[in-house]
């Protein structure tokens, strides 16, 4: 257990070390443009500011991949490649925290204040994220242009982008902080959300970027891979959703604020299916209020439902047909049963 850790410490440090060079190259593009000294230092700040400071795990997971795809015959080249696919998706994910918080109107982010609140920033902050998004096509046209799977990465980042966008759609029309209407939630609109808006650039990317890398063509593997990430990424955030409310604040580093913040989550939808007409109308009149007796209410009726007893449930039957489906992949079209198996060992019974 102790030398799993120390590696997984070791490769994240590898993979935070290759940071600064590609830091480096986009403010070489700058100078290549005669940008303004002031110009250039604000990109500087917004890169180092946005892009390195999270988990990480969605990155390191193109490079963990990789390892599994090719045994063996890694070499030190694929691992520094499957390093910059893995930094894209940070970059990726950058872009949308970026816009995500001010769409929110979010205060902080990461334990500091979110990029458009922080000291002289404002909407400027806009302009910012499409830079970081257009980071993204820059690497790949300097590192892969001379691959055979170059249009495929492009291809793939357009598409993820675009189905990030819309589940950031259906979920910013359905539950406005502003403006609670329960009647616009259900099971099935929370399910696209959080297949479109986490799953997607969370789980399918990272793993269909790494088989493109080691020279996957077969339809089929990508088929196997998204029929299993996309419901892994489904169950990984509906435990998030789970661990907001029931989550404690000291182990999962922040406190819950779905209820008051009206956010359209598994645990409302569980709820909402459940309730009688009289517990309807304590939901109907206390959730989205930023209010701790309204939010006491709400967690005192999802005792009464029993909605942890349902997320355990739920939980234990998503572990199984996620085994299964892992247990009867076929290896031979070109993925492995020990990328799925790894990415289930890290979520399944998560409490952070």
């Amino acid at each position: 257990m102790v030398a799993i850790k120390l590696q997984k410490e070791e490769n994240r440090k590898a993979f935070l070390s290759v940071f600064p060079t590609l830091r480096d190259e986009v403010l070489a593009e700058l100078k290549k443009y005669n940008m303004p000294e002031d110009a250039y230092e604000w990109t500087k700040r917004n890169l180092e500011y946005n892009v390195p400071g999270g988990k990480l795990n969605r990155g390191i997971s193109v490079v963990d991949t990789v390892r599994i795809l090719k045994g063996d015959s890694v070499t030190e080249d694929d691992i520094f490649k499957a390093t910059v696919l893995g930094w894209l998706i940070e970059f990726l994910q950058a872009f949308f925290l970026v816009s995500d918080d001010i769409m929110d109107a979010s205060i902080t982010r990461r334990g500091q204040p979110c990029w458009y609140k922080s000291s002289g920033v404002g909407m400027v902050a806009i302009n910012d994220a499409f830079i970081l998004e257009s980071c993204i096509y820059i690497f790949l046209k300097k590192y892969f242009k001379g691959t055979d799977y170059y249009v495929e990465l492009i291809e793939l980042f357009h598409e993820v982008t675009f189905q990030t966008e819309l589940g950031q759609l259906c979920d910013l029309i359905t539950a406005p902080e502003d403006h609670v209407d329960l009647s616009k939630f259900s099971v099935k609109k929370h399910q696209f959300i959080v297949i479109y808006k986490t799953a997607y650039y969370s789980f399918y990317l990272p793993v269909a970027l790494a088989m493109h890398m080691v020279g996957v063509k077969n339809e089929e593997a990508f088929k196997s891979a998204h029929d299993i990430l996309i419901p892994l990424g489904e169950y990984f955030q509906v435990q998030d959703d789970y661990l907001d409310c029931y989550g404690a604040p000291e182990v999962i580093g922040k406190i819950g604020t779905d209820i008051m913040d009206n956010k359209c989550s598994w645990l409302i939808n569980q709820a909402l299916d459940k309730a009688n007409p009289e517990q309807r109308k304590v939901l109907d009149e206390n959730y989205g209020k930023k209010d701790a007796e309204a939010e006491a209410k709400i967690k005192q009726l999802y005792i009464e439902l029993d909605i942890e007893g349902v997320y355990k449930a739920y939980e234990e039957k998503s572990y199984n047909e996620l085994s299964a489906l892992i247990e009867k992949l076929d290896e031979s079209v070109g993925v492995k049963k020990q990328v799925f198996v790894e990415f289930m060992d890290k979520i399944y019974k998560r409490t952070k």
